[in-house]
């Protein structure tokens, strides 16, 4: 099935393409924060990536299918689907901007973990004082007075409505 002539891109395929390119921007930024700045993430942040994690290899397996010459209705199930994967992460991050915010309580094991754990009994105690414990309820960081949590719920929310604006079009086509 070809595109129409009059819509060389059309609202699916832009839609999976801004999807793909604002996810990966934004869990690139979510890296950049951890692994250069130091930022280490909570449990819940970590939980708030799970839908970029699966959303990029969605939109990316459709954008190269409708490539290879599938129907252009994949797009709208894709769309679909990547609307309900981050209308649950901009759940996650309200969530967790709400538990910033002292709206509601966190999860009660949401602390740091010990990356790998020792390998005597004696090593327990420098692995414990060397530890940096994460809590989910104060935010490292903000912007405009919103959290990286905050701040994911935005981006994810933008993502739920353009997977849906495009999802809706996808009727006119074959």
């Amino acid at each position: 099935m070809e595109l129409p002539k009059d819509l060389p891109l059309s609202r699916p395929i832009s839609a999976l393409w801004i999807i793909l390119l604002i996810a990966l921007a934004t869990i690139i930024s979510a890296w950049f924060f951890q692994l250069v700045l130091g930022y280490i993430p909570c449990k819940l942040c970590l939980w708030q990536r799970i839908p970029y994690y699966a959303g990029i290899p969605l939109s990316m397996v459709a954008l190269i299918a409708l490539a290879r010459g599938a129907p252009v209705k994949l797009a709208g199930f894709t769309l679909i689907g990547l609307a309900l994967v981050f209308a649950t992460g901009a759940a996650l991050g309200a969530y967790h901007a709400g538990i910033e915010w002292g709206m509601w309580l966190g999860p009660s094991d949401c602390g740091g973990t010990l990356a790998v754990g020792p390998a005597k009994v004696g090593d327990l105690l420098g692995a414990i004082e060397n530890s940096k414990v994460v809590s989910c309820i104060h935010a490292s960081w903000r912007l405009l007075g919103l959290s990286m949590a905050g701040w994911n719920a935005v981006i994810s929310a933008i993502m739920t409505g353009i997977a849906v604006y495009g999802s809706s079009s996808v009727s006119q086509y074959k």
